[in-house]
């Protein structure tokens, strides 16, 4: 908690009343104008104490209407009544007047964001704009001067666009963007290498028009509203701007690129008529406004929202107390507001736990005031320290924030209240003191007999004697910091501690070496004394002698702690063993570490809260899950105090936040998830953690830890005059039983509140008053427990008996979560009851659900509840609840978490608040648990006027009824009617109805509604009466077939029996049934009864027995494979007599008679489909062996095959193993794919053969593909000679119809390579064969060479084809026409056409049957003709004899 220091102004005696005040924004400067009415207006300047500054006084005959502070340069501008505009500069004093330029009231000071510029404006509405230097120098007169004509009232400059990132700008150009390259050239515009000053502003007048301004200073009118304008405000997120009139109504404006403006809301802001309204802009978007209202009014214009900051009357505002002012500090979060009975009202923003900063609504805490004296009419927040500058109409005091001092030591504590009054309480008595100063208290420090504060300026020392403070001695002194042991007062200065009287006097000086840095922290525990330097070194000194001595030497932490900036707080522990570190980092932020110095191993290690566990080499191997547990909770928080026990050095106690919260150091207090964690520190063992829990809301600040207890500062509620009231509820039960006081008056009472306030540490809750033998015992038991060293944890309290101290061992175990322990601790207690409670909880899978039990059991409720919720038994939670009477909790438990007994939730708190007599609240839970319609009945049921009135309210079919029921218990038969028609209960309709006589309105019920329950109710009663009629139609309508069929068969209605026994279930058709076969009559229903009933057998028994033919073909067609084998047969038997074979051969496969099936298939000439092959086809080797079944296969094959259907056949010939007529039937069906896909998979050489052989049947010239197949086939099938044949095939093919001899050449190589591997046991046909073939190679070889010589040497072409024709067996290698023909065609090309005719009539002689022009072209034979005058007529009439006659040769290859 902070304390705001009110430092007056020393304004000199000829300063009047203060009118304005001021702040440099970064310097600890405050200007404050002052009006006199006869001496006139005075400006001086204050400093942060509110040193007057003499050589800056400025008086004038008229007043100051303005100031205003350069941005950054110590210049004050001012503005006169007169016109006069004035710059003076601190602390010189110099004073520069700006050229006339103004003749009226200064209305207008606003500097630039740098101050290079400087507007001013009056009332007649003249605006000049000046230009400063950088060392804030006016130069020169202004740049230009503007005439508005109307009073000005506010000036914003427009904030400059962000400038350009040259690290960005310089990638992309390295990446090949032009754009950014020409930025860098000294084409482009210049390169802005930052945010540059802003020089366009806007200035509103107050006929509520807006003017712009650009950095050229040229105007222009923006905009205009109704109503003179009060505010301008700059929406830098939106590119918008704010105005607010006088009249208070707030209009926003989006800004245009080319100047314009767009308004896009309007609205009208609350105020009280007739006020000066003071209004704060925030650069979050909030608008603040305080109109002399009893609140401050809130609009973040962001997120559209508004709201309002009431006082509180208890914190110690007084009602009615009216708010003038109001301030914003930007760097603190705070919001201060004056108000009317000279208080200060502030509001800091907190961030509560696990929440963001979107309720802006709940992130405003208001604090205790602060009191000043009059009404507070102006307050300013400023300089880099932000300090509070108030107006009280009278002065102006200057405000700086303190955090409150307190301190403990020797059980005595000191809290401070206010600036200069501190609470002070003695524990061992208990007695309770006030202690006023004379000057602001800086800090404290308390021993067992004294009392140290000090203000920076001068130290004063009190003597603690019973419930009296006697000043001892006062001196002055500027240390900042102050420790204190017996007699002896430890100060600092530069380089070095004194150490002094309590008067003052040096008696020691502890030096420090140049490096070791000047000290700034001093810390005392016992009777050492641990320093801290700003160069963060750290020195211990023992202080049990006469004189310090050095306990060791100075340690530098910087080169043991990396990115240290600077120590925070140090402290040792008190056998001076171990010192603990706070530090801050380079950057300024507090590191989430403790670290521990070791002065014997002079080692450091630490405890890192970001993580939740300490260094690595001190941490235990291996970690339990409650463990692991426990640093999940400490993790994301960084440390803010630390403290040591007062006696045990092993114990250490720190405070820590979460890591969003320890940024801001004066408003960590104020967050509500502050936790206590208490370590173990030792060599052998390093850092152990002992404890860890949430601080009361309602304490401030861990002020020591001294076994048995934490001491704690109480946060102050109340705050008026000298009423000072801490929280309520945080008092130690201690204090008020022991509390001695001053006289008990209630004023004196108020000046002595509890300030501090105690708690037990875990350990010793009910053993606070324990001695010490057994607080040792206690302490080395819970150290020993921590570290798992069981033997020695139980012989430290071995020789304990209480049973108290058991117990509270016990608690410690549920902390420990030692349930081994607590078995022994509960044994000790004589706790049947816990130990059985907790043997049964061993049956749950978490050791937390057990160890809640445990917790449970002790009344450590709290405990129990945070243990189920971490581990997520919401059930058990739910219970634990329930058993607590937390009922609010369980609903939301199970509403939330525990939804499957959300329903019994509601229940059982219905059933509570039924025993509370809360009937009302009961009834709504009884119907929010689906139980109404029992439970509200039974709860009413004595108050029968409020459960009649539920009855009709609820229109519930479930409560119509009982409500009818109970009054037909009483009688009413008529309201009992009633409500049963409400509940739609037929039966119990029927039922009154029969009860009262009404048999027709019964029966008209029953056949109207269908209900089955009233139709066998009527059913019965006409049965009764011997309606035989109407109780089987009742009976039917009933579905109660049986009785219906009883009675028709008892009065011989055998129509009515077959429609109802058909109705019915298997057994009442086969009773049916035989009530026909008996009497004799009827067979065909009997016979149909039986069938439909599923008693196929009995049916075709008594079909074949009567000779009822078509009831047996129906039968048959419901017969199957899992019906009778030798009923199947006898049925196929009845159809083949009677010519119906398809249904035959059905039965017959059902009966797995295939060979039969297949006879009359084969007989009677029956189309086998492929279901029927199917069915035949026999998978399970029960039925046939293995040659039977391919025997029936091949049967079924070959009868498919028979019928023409050779794909079923190949299926079946391929099912029973035999591919080759598989491939037989697949090449007569003709499907060349499937033949290509069987051989495929089949991979059999004859297979490949015989799809060869088929493929050479189809047009294989014209298709490559089959080609390739063809001689893939053959060479798979190994038949060389065949792949030969079909070669010599091809060769022929390319002579006959393409003469391309060189193909057919090639055709024959390869057929000489196939028919070559052949191993023909017959060798010498093959070698006939071969010399053939090479032959033929030869011939053609010599023809082929011919006709490629011809275009080199025509005549050698010549003669090796006229010797070719000498040849014997020339053709049909190379045939004798080709050959007549290359000759031809020669002696046509070289005109010998007499020879070329000759060669012509021999080529007829051995071809008279051939057309020659097969042979010769058509050119030659033309040229021949015209040259020979020789007609080809002949020829023509031969060729058409020969196409006629031409037929296809087949291709022997087989």
């Amino acid at each position: 908690m902070a304390v705001y220091f009110d430092h007056r102004i020393e304004a000199p005696e000829s300063s009047g009343v203060p009118s304005l005040l001021t702040w440099h924004s970064a310097l600890p400067v405050l200007a404050v104008a002052s009006n006199s009415p006869t001496t006139g207006g005075n400006v001086d300047l204050y400093l942060q104490q509110g040193e007057y500054v003499e050589s800056c006084h400025l008086e004038s005959p008229h007043q100051p209407t303005l100031l205003r502070w350069h941005p950054t340069k110590p210049v004050l501008a001012l503005g006169w009544e007169n016109g006069q505009v004035m710059l003076l500069t601190h602390p010189s004093g110099d004073q520069t007047v700006l050229p006339t330029s103004h003749t009226s009231c200064i209305t207008l000071l606003e500097w630039s964001s740098s101050g290079s510029r400087l507007v001013t404006g009056d009332h007649t509405g003249a605006l000049a704009v000046w230009k400063v230097d950088a060392r804030g120098r006016l130069q020169g007169n202004y740049l230009v001067k503007h005439e508005y004509n109307k009073p000005l009232t506010c000036c914003i400059f427009r904030p400059a666009s962000p400038g350009d990132d040259v690290a960005m700008l310089a990638r992309a150009s390295v990446s090949g963007d032009e754009s950014a390259l020409d930025m860098f050239s000294w084409k482009g515009a210049p390169l802005k290498m930052g945010p540059q000053e802003g020089l366009a502003f806007y200035v509103s007048t107050a006929d509520g028009k807006v003017h712009s301004v650009d950095e050229h200073c040229k105007t222009s009118t923006l905009l205009s509203v109704e109503g003179s304008i009060k505010k301008l405000f700059y929406l830098e997120k939106r590119e918008a701007l704010a105005v607010i009139t006088e009249t208070m109504m707030l209009s926003q404006y989006t800004l245009g690129p080319e100047g314009g403006a767009q308004e896009f809301m309007k609205v009208k802001l609350s105020s009280k008529a007739g006020q000066n309204v003071d209004i704060v802009w925030t650069e979050k978007g909030l608008l603040i406004t305080a109109a002399g209202e009893l609140v401050i009014r809130l609009w973040d214009l962001e997120r559209d929202d508004n709201y309002v900051l009431p006082l509180d009357e208890t914190l110690g505002f007084e009602r009615g107390e009216m708010i003038n002012c109001v301030s914003y500090c930007a760097g603190k979060e705070i919001l201060a507001a004056g108000t009317t009975h000279g208080r200060i009202a502030i509001w800091r923003m907190v961030v509560q736990p696990d929440s963001s900063r979107g309720d802006t609504k709940a992130q405003w805490k208001l604090q205790t005031p602060t009191e000043v004296e009059g009404n507070v009419t102006q307050l300013q927040w400023g300089s880099s320290l932000n300090l509070l500058a108030a107006n009280n109409s009278n002065t102006v005091l200057i405000l700086c924030e303190h955090m409150m001092s307190a301190h403990f030591s020797q059980q005595v504590a000191a809290v401070q209240l206010t600036p200069t009054q501190l609470s002070i309480t003695q524990f061992p008595a208990g007695v309770h003191l006030a202690l006023q100063s004379d000057r602001h208290i800086k800090g404290v420090c308390v021993t067992k007999e004294s009392v140290t504060v000090w203000s920076g300026k001068q130290v004063t020392v009190y003597e603690l004697s019973g419930t009296v403070l006697r000043n001892t001695g006062s001196f002055p002194c500027d240390s900042h910091v102050v420790a204190v042991h017996g007699e002896n007062l430890y100060t600092v200065e530069p380089n070095r501690v004194q150490i002094r009287t309590p008067q003052g006097t040096v008696k020691q000086l502890l030096t420090f070496s140049k490096a070791e840095g000047n000290p700034v922290i001093l810390s005392v525990c016992q009777s050492y004394l641990v320093v801290g330097t700003d160069t963060a070194h750290i020195r211990v000194f023992d202080l049990s002698r006469r004189d310090a001595k050095a306990h060791c030497g100075a340690k530098s932490l910087v080169e043991q702690i990396s990115n240290l900036g600077a120590l925070r707080s140090v402290k040792c522990n008190s056998n001076g063993s171990q010192v603990s570190i706070l530090i801050s980092q380079v950057n300024g932020r507090p590191d989430h570490k403790v670290y521990f110095y070791d002065v014997e191993m002079d080692t450091v290690t630490h405890f890192d809260f970001f993580i939740g566990r300490p260094s690595s080499g001190i941490s235990q191997q291996e970690e339990s899950e409650r463990q692991q547990f426990q640093m999940t909770e400490l993790s994301g928080r960084c440390p803010v105090s630390h403290y040591w026990d007062e006696s045990e050095p092993r114990l250490f106690v720190c405070e820590t936040v979460p890591i969003s919260s320890e940024s801001s150091s004066t408003s960590f207090f104020d967050t509500m998830d502050v936790s206590v964690v208490t370590l173990f520190c030792t060599q052998e063992h390093g850092l152990l953690l002992q404890d860890y829990y949430l601080k009361p809301s309602g304490l401030q600040a861990l002020l020591a830890l001294d076994v048995p207890y934490y001491y704690f500062s109480c946060k102050l509620l109340f705050r008026r005059g000298g009423d000072f009231r801490p929280e309520p509820g945080e008092r130690d039960p201690a204090d008020v039983a022991a509390t001695t006081t001053a006289p008990s008056s209630r004023g004196s009472a108020a000046q002595f509140p509890h300030m501090v306030s105690r708690r037990a540490l875990r350990d010793f809750v009910g053993l606070e008053n324990c001695e010490k033998a057994t607080r040792d015992a206690m302490l080395n038991f819970s150290f020993y427990l921590t570290i798992g060293d069981m033997d020695e944890a139980f012989k430290s309290i071995k020789l304990i008996k209480s049973k108290a101290v058991w117990e509270n061992m016990a608690r410690m175990c549920v902390k420990t979560r030692r349930l081994d322990v607590a078995r022994v601790c509960l044994g000790n207690m004589g706790n049947a009851r816990a130990a059985k409670a907790l043997k049964e909880a061993e049956a749950e899978p978490e050791p937390e659900a057990q160890v809640a039990m445990l917790a449970i059991q002790l009344g450590m409720l709290e405990d129990a509840e945070k243990l189920y919720k971490s581990c997520h038994r919401y059930d058990l939670l739910n219970s634990f609840y329930q058993a607590s009477g937390q009922w609010r909790q369980a609903l939301e438990t199970a509403e939330n978490q525990d939804r499957i007994h959300l329903r019994t939730t509601y229940y059982s708190y219905a059933k509570y608040l039924e025993s509370m007599g809360d009937k009302a609240l009961a009834l709504a839970y009884y119907e929010n648990s689906d139980t109404h319609r029992v439970e509200v009945p039974r709860m009413l049921q004595e108050d029968t006027g409020s459960l009649e009135i539920y009855v009709n309210k609820m229109k519930d079919k479930n409560i119509y009824k009982w409500w009818a029921q109970y009054l037909e218990s009483q009688s009413d038969m008529d309201s009992a009617l009633r409500f049963y028609e409400n509940a739609q209960d037929y039966l119990s309709l029927v039922r009154v109805h029969c009860y009262m006589g009404n048999i027709q309105k019964a029966s008209e019920i029953a056949n109207d509604t269908g209900d089955r329950a009233a139709s066998y109710h009527l059913a019965r009663h006409y049965e009764g009466h011997d309606d035989i009629k109407q109780a089987v139609h009742f009976y039917t309508r009933a579905q109660a077939y049986n009785n219906a069929i009883r009675l028709c068969k008892e009065n011989g209605l055998d129509d009515q029996l077959m429609n109802l026994a058909l109705l019915s279930n298997p057994e009442d058709m086969m009773e049916a049934a035989c009530y026909y076969e008996e009497k004799g009559s009827h067979m065909d229903r009997a016979v149909a009864l039986y069938h439909k009933a599923g008693y196929v057998s009995k049916a075709l028994e008594l079909a074949f027995a009567t000779q009822q033919f078509s009831a047996l073909q129906l039968i048959a067609e419901d017969l199957n494979e899992t019906s009778d084998p030798a009923l199947l047969a006898r049925c196929s038997d009845f159809f083949i007599t009677h010519s119906q074979y398809d249904k035959a051969v059905e039965l017959l496969v059902a009966a797995k008679k295939y060979h039969q099936a297949l006879e009359v298939c084969v007989g009677q000439n029956l189309t086998i489909t492929d279901e029927l092959a199917e069915r035949m086809t026999v998978t399970d080797s029960k039925d046939l062996s293995e040659e039977s079944r391919k025997e029936l296969l091949e049967r079924i094959a070959d009868c498919c095959m028979r019928q023409g259907n050779y794909h079923l056949a190949t299926k079946k010939y391929t099912q029973a193993g035999n591919r080759l007529k598989a491939m037989r039937a697949l090449l007569k069906s003709g499907d060349t794919e499937k033949i290509i896909y069987f051989a495929n998979v089949c991979r059999q050489k004859e297979l490949f053969i015989m799809a060869a052989n088929y493929l050479q049947s189809l047009d294989w010239r014209k298709d490559p593909e089959i080609l390739k197949t063809i001689i893939g086939f053959y060479t798979k099938g190994r038949a060389p000679d065949l792949l030969a044949g079909f070669y010599e095939a091809c060769a022929q093919v390319e002579i006959d119809d393409y003469q391309n001899y060189e193909k057919a050449l090639d055709a024959l190589t390869e057929a000489f390579k196939c028919l070559s591997k052949v191993k023909d046991p017959s060798a010498g046909q093959q070698e006939a064969r071969l010399a053939d073939l090479q032959h033929k190679i030869t011939l053609i070889k010599k023809f082929v060479h011919a006709r490629r010589l011809y275009t080199e040497d025509a005549g050698e072409a010549v003669r090796l084809c006229e010797a070719l024709l000498e040849e014997s067996e020339l053709d049909p290698a190379v045939r004798i026409g080709d050959a007549f023909g290359f000759l031809v065609e020669h002696h046509c090309q070289t005109g010998n056409f007499q020879v070329a005719y000759r060669k012509l009539e021999e080529l007829q002689k051995l071809l008279p049957s051939q057309n020659v022009r097969y042979y010769i072209s058509q050119t030659s034979l033309e040229a021949l003709q015209k040259e020979m005058d020789v007609p080809t007529d002949r020829g023509d009439n031969r060729q058409l004899v020969k196409e006629e006659d031409e037929v296809e040769e087949d291709l022997n290859l087989s």
